[in-house]
């Protein structure tokens, strides 16, 4: 596939357009943390700061919505809220904030197409997912939210959460990756100790391309309200696969791999995040770009990524059927890694320690080194280096 077909479906991997519009908004008091850190203006602490962040589960919502209408399976909207909400509780967490969450809905749907009993599964799934965080040990509360009924806004539905929290100055992480430190890949695949069944690592990013370069063009008949209409036709539902096709190695139908809920790392990160500071140089959520994603937090820096988790059988699906570039792929999904941490060789083991006892994939999978530009480099057995540049 050639890589402007993302653009072509109305979608960026690299949200270019997103970046030169808030050029000139304020970076927050530590522009180097993963999301914006704010003064702490409610109490008027200098010690402390306030977190904020706001995202939405993306075009996954449509893919949920097909699947409920073709199977009548409801935990897809649990797992559209989980979602929505580990995609700000990570970045979150990837700033320093790992528990200590107050959380605001906003649910957009098109009433014609998603009933109330949609909204009502989506807003007990998401209740039973604070009370499972909750006897985890994470401090997180639900302030409410908005349903608004917007079908000449939106198709079929949008799910959104925005979170805030308040946390000591000296508790922020910010990024500064140095040379010669290691770098640990958290795995987004498998089944973790408190997951119940087989997670295949996709998360929310890159679901409008997976969607259509795997699923068969009777979708574009049965459900045209999952698509834009000036989305070229070769590029819509081109696939060959059935929601209810089994993947060979996983035994799981298609539309449930596509489906699998968005891995939380928070806590994780909330275990060890006490225990490795002072060998601690940063985390980056791999979303929005991928595994380009870390560029903009490198100065001077080149990871050579040489030992990289393996890639899911839902990636391999994907590139197989598009065609996809394997430097495409990288940029665009997370390709089985979706959380990495920059840090010492004490820090690393006991991350890696942590990783164990929450039964997530993990390993390190990288090393820095001193360079004249940001760059980074995979390397994977029997295929050419992928270099990623700023």
């Amino acid at each position: 596939m050639d890589s402007n077909a993302y653009h072509q479906r109305g979608v960026s991997s690299d949200k270019s357009e997103v970046h030169q519009a808030i050029q000139r908004l304020n970076k927050g008091l530590f522009p180097n943390a993963f999301c914006k850190i704010l003064p702490d203006f409610l109490a008027n602490s200098s010690e402390h700061c306030i977190a904020m962040h706001a995202d939405t589960a993306g075009t996954k919502s449509v893919l949920a919505y097909m699947y409920y209408k073709e199977t009548g399976d409801s935990s897809v909207w649990k797992g559209i809220a989980q979602d929505a909400l580990v995609m700000n509780l990570d970045d979150m967490a990837c700033a320093g904030l790992s528990s200590g969450y107050i959380v605001s809905s906003l649910i957009t749907r098109n009433k014609h197409l998603i009933p109330g009993e949609i909204l009502k599964y989506l807003i007990d799934g998401t209740a039973d997912l604070l009370e499972e965080w909750q006897a985890m040990g994470i401090e997180i509360h639900h302030a409410g939210g908005e349903t608004a009924d917007a079908g000449d806004v939106v198709r079929t539905i949008d799910v959104g959460f925005t979170v805030t929290g308040r946390l000591l100055k000296s508790s922020v992480v910010s990024i500064n990756v140095p040379a010669h430190c290691l770098v640990v890949g958290l795995g987004s695949y498998g089944q973790a100790g408190f997951e119940t069944e087989y997670n295949s690592g996709i998360g929310c990013n890159g679901l409008t391309s997976a969607r259509h370069d795997l699923l068969a063009p009777q979708y574009a008949q049965k459900f045209p309200e999952t698509f834009a209409p000036e989305t070229p036709g070769h590029l819509t539902y081109c696939g060959t696969h059935q929601l209810s096709d089994i993947e060979p190695q996983t035994g799981m139908p298609v539309g449930k791999l596509l489906l699998s809920p968005t891995r939380p790392f928070f806590p994780l990160i909330h275990k060890f995040l006490p225990l490795v500071q002072n060998g601690l140089y940063g985390m980056v959520h791999l979303t929005g770009g991928a595994h380009s994603k870390a560029l903009k937090f490198l100065n001077g820096i080149r990871v050579i990524k040489d030992n990289p988790l393996p890639v899911p059988p839902i990636f391999n699906l994907i590139q197989t059927l598009s065609g996809t570039s394997d430097t495409e792929m990288h940029t665009v999904f997370n390709m089985g890694t979706r959380l990495e941490v920059y840090c010492s060789e004490s820090a690393a083991k006991t991350i890696l320690e942590t990783a164990a006892e929450f039964n997530i994939p993990a390993g390190i999978v990288g090393y820095t080194e001193a360079a004249g530009r940001a760059e980074i480099r995979i390397r994977r057995p029997g295929k050419p280096e992928i270099q990623i540049l700023k």
